[in-house]
């Protein structure tokens, strides 16, 4: 079994390459997609990967950031789509044997600070 950290790094890459052999591979036939924000859940290997591949296409990720410890990881990625920089959190679970068994995803969106803070905070 690979660590964690390496397993979600290679799902971002199989995604991003649109390698949906291997990303598939990678996951747990039980696996389950949960988006928080829009109470949405996706359970089971097909359904995933076929939420993956009718997804639409223009994007392109990069892994900012991935922590990995026992079966579980977590990854900061940017995702670039139609010129926006949009940014996701996503929280994994594995197996027993390694797979991805479940994903957790947020995808917030900016929003402007609250007035009065100007003078601690540097914008970027």
């Amino acid at each position: 079994m690979t660590s964690a950290e390496a397993t979600v790094l290679a799902y971002w890459q199989a995604c991003e390459a649109r390698d949906w052999e291997t990303f598939g591979g990678l996951l747990a036939d039980d696996v389950v997609y949960h988006m928080p924000q829009t109470r949405e859940r996706i359970v089971g290997r097909e359904t995933f990967l076929r939420f993956n591949q009718e997804y639409p296409d223009g994007w392109h990720l990069t892994v900012t950031r991935a922590v990995g410890s026992g079966r579980r990881a977590a990854t900061w990625i940017t995702c670039a789509y139609q010129g926006a920089q949009l940014a996701a959190t996503s929280f994994f679970d594995l197996d027993e044997a390694g797979l991805v068994r479940e994903v957790t995803e947020f995808w917030p969106e900016p929003y402007e600070p609250p007035p009065g803070r100007e003078h601690l905070a540097e914008r970027y």
